[in-house]
């Protein structure tokens, strides 16, 4: 199976290009399943159930999030629909949502970390858990890890080497250039990227950001209007028996809207 993850949408600019880009990427490389980190997909913060029939017309199979999947309430209801979309798996029991799915041959799981981004349930345990309830059939399991410290995500990676298939990082916005197999043969890269503005600051205004930095006043900002986006990705190819990682690569694109 060929998996593409694809690093964290930014608002309409993301949208716009994943719907320009995906079709193309997923007939060039024959991909057979998608999932893309949605979390900023609704004006830079968050998630709307707009937005991720969005994602998912342009070819989504799987959302995943993070720590501003609570930031758009109107997505609560979808968080617990039809619509296939995970919040982190290691949120405090009883939250709505959840941080697993399994569709046909493929479980995706969707966790967070912990240094820099909050104090949540921990991710190591919540996987060891998680592991334990997967179906001995389903082979291909493949984890988003939505963590700041390349630390942190990069010791998941071994934590998790040959008990996953793959485990792709995201939040950072900024793509690394580590993807490798693991010594038990899970894939692995540090963090994809992002689906936003090229000439911006992780997504974000450039202009804006450099002062709120400097005044520390703190508040929302835009997502910039730049009209050069870049599409971060990486492709998984996954053996369908083994549910070993056989091929890394990454995929960058850049289109002008």
């Amino acid at each position: 199976m060929r998996v593409l993850c694809i690093g964290d949408v930014i608002g309409n600019p993301g949208r716009m290009a994943l719907n320009k880009l995906l079709p193309i990427v997923k007939m060039q490389y024959k991909v057979d399943f998608v999932i893309a980190n949605g979390e900023n997909s609704a004006g830079g913060k968050g998630a709307t159930p707009d937005t991720v029939r969005e994602m998912m017309a342009a070819g989504c199979d799987v959302i995943t999030s993070g720590n501003h999947i609570w930031a758009m309430k109107e997505i609560v209801p979808s968080l617990e629909g039809d619509q296939p979309i995970l919040r982190p798996l290691n949120y405090p029991p009883g939250l709505p949502g959840q941080g697993h799915i399994i569709m046909g041959d493929i479980c995706v799981v969707n966790i967070i970390g912990r240094t820099f981004v909050g104090n949540f349930d921990c991710p190591f345990r919540a996987m060891d858990d998680i592991l334990k309830r997967i179906p001995d059939n389903i082979k291909i399991i493949v984890v988003d890890f939505h963590a700041e410290a390349t630390s942190e995500k990069v010791a998941m990676g071994y934590y998790l080497d040959g008990r996953v298939s793959a485990l792709f990082g995201t939040h950072t916005h900024v793509p690394t250039a580590d993807e490798k197999i693991l010594p038990k043969k899970t894939g692995y890269i540090t963090d994809v990227g992002m689906v936003g503005p090229t000439h911006s600051v992780i997504g974000c205004d450039v202009d804006e950001v450099i002062e709120r930095t400097i005044s520390q006043v703190m508040h929302r900002l835009s997502v910039s209007k730049d009209k050069s986006v870049t599409f971060n990705a990486v492709l998984f190819d996954i053996d369908d028996i083994t549910g070993k990682t056989i091929s890394v690569e990454r995929i960058n694109k850049e289109v002008s809207l």
